[in-house]
């Protein structure tokens, strides 16, 4: 089986910060799988934050999540603090990409991810389109 890359775009429209965490390591003393994607989940929530959403309120509309890729690069430790470097891409009617990647303070590559978020209406249970608010702010600061 062909191995997972994501591809990093060379902009990006908001890097957040974040510790890793004593509660983030695996039994092999270092950042756990399953704790990467929670700290992706958290840059995400940063990341709408920043342009003013959350991902039940993106301009009346909510996220749900697709899919995710992650690929792993490094090693992270207790006490990295990892920047993470964050674009929107790949806008369409019902959605965008956002991609990740993750490096420590020595500039360390940990991971590249990509996760494709969907516009959802929680109480119709469907799909709905971006808010035209949404993708005009996504188009000139992503």
């Amino acid at each position: 089986m062909p191995r997972i890359k994501v591809a990093i775009p060379a902009h990006s429209a908001f890097e957040a910060q974040l510790p890793i965490r004593i509660t983030d390591l695996n039994y092999g003393s270092h950042l756990g799988n399953d704790r990467l994607l929670s700290v992706l989940h958290e840059a995400r929530v940063q990341l709408l934050s920043h342009f003013g959403y959350s991902e039940l309120d993106m301009a009346g509309s909510s996220l749900i999540m697709a899919d995710v890729a992650i690929e792993y690069k490094g090693e992270g430790f207790y006490g990295d603090v990892l920047t993470i470097k964050m674009a929107i891409t790949d806008l369409h009617k019902y959605g965008f990409d956002i991609t990740y990647h993750v490096v420590n303070q020595h500039d360390k590559e940990i991971a590249r991810a990509k996760t494709g978020m969907l516009c959802f209406n929680y109480t119709t249970r469907k799909l709905a389109t971006v808010p035209e608010e949404v993708k005009i702010k996504f188009e000139t600061n992503a």
